[in-house]
């Protein structure tokens, strides 16, 4: 018996066949987080000619999930197709996520952010390094670093940075600064005044420009802060002499380059 199921599932292997809709389940890797996108264009071609390219799937115990071919089974289903024309492709998981993000790179169909977490998640969960992601989806290493580099962003800056159509860009920008605080204080002002990328990368340089700016006068309030403690003790020292009956006096000379702080003890003679 289990020599014919590895028979029927070889005839099955790399040759197109119909599959029940029913009986294709999700793809656990699907990079996509989005699906409102409106398929009813596809649906209606679909109605009108059938599905061209067929559906990628690999055997999931009774089951097939689903590699590549999303949007095509979900415009399929609203059409009442009961079966769709698949593929079975036989390969592993860590195969099987790398074609369903490729498919999606491909059609340019993911958001920014859905594109770094799926890059993420093939390298934490198949053991890939960034230069093996990167030959894999055809990009540069340092596309590839990019990209993880944008999910430092908070998932309340992701979102509103999604929802107000701004560009992976205004995110990159974003990045140079370094508290979420200011991160979102700077996507606010983005954001309700419409700047576009060169016009938020000056405001954001001239935000870290004012900060630089008040760290450098923290630092120097410190410094006077503490010449001034020390002037102080210079001075609560000299009228504790005074006190003592000493006739002891100071004197502050001020020139362009410095402050000169002259204390004058008068020398007790022996009787």
């Amino acid at each position: 018996m289990a020599g014919f199921l590895n028979i029927a599932k070889e005839k099955l292997i790399n040759k197109v066949v119909e599959i029940s809709v029913d009986d294709i389940i999700p793809n656990p890797n699907q990079p996509r987080s989005d699906f409102s996108e409106d398929i009813t264009p596809l649906a209606e071609s679909i109605a009108q000619n059938g599905i061209l390219q067929p559906i990628s799937v690999r055997k999931k115990g009774f089951k097939y999930e689903l590699i590549t071919g999303e949007r095509r089974l979900r415009a399929a289903k609203m059409c009442g197709f009961p079966v769709v024309p698949c593929i079975v492709h036989e390969v592993s998981d860590r195969h099987s996520a790398v074609l369903a993000l490729v498919e999606n790179i491909q059609r340019q169909d993911l958001s920014f952010f859905d594109e770094a977490s799926a890059i993420e998640k093939l390298i934490a969960d198949y053991g890939m390094t960034q230069e093996i992601a990167a030959a894999k989806l055809g990009r540069a290493q340092s596309t590839i670093a990019n990209k993880l580099r944008l999910l430092r962003l908070t998932e309340k800056e992701r979102s509103l940075i999604i929802q107000y159509g701004l560009t992976e860009r205004h995110a990159r920008s974003l990045l140079r600064l370094g508290s979420s605080e200011d991160r979102l204080f700077i996507l606010d002002k983005i954001i309700r005044n419409n700047l576009n990328v060169e016009r938020s990368e000056r405001l954001i340089d001239e935000f870290i420009g004012n900060q630089r700016n008040r760290a450098s006068y923290k630092k120097r309030s410190v410094v006077f802060q503490n010449v001034k403690m020390f002037v102080n003790t210079i001075n609560k020292a000299v009228e504790t002499m005074q006190a003592a009956g000493i006739s002891a006096d100071s004197k502050k000379i001020q020139s362009e380059d410095y402050i000169e702080y002259r204390v004058r003890i008068p020398i007790q003679k022996k009787n």
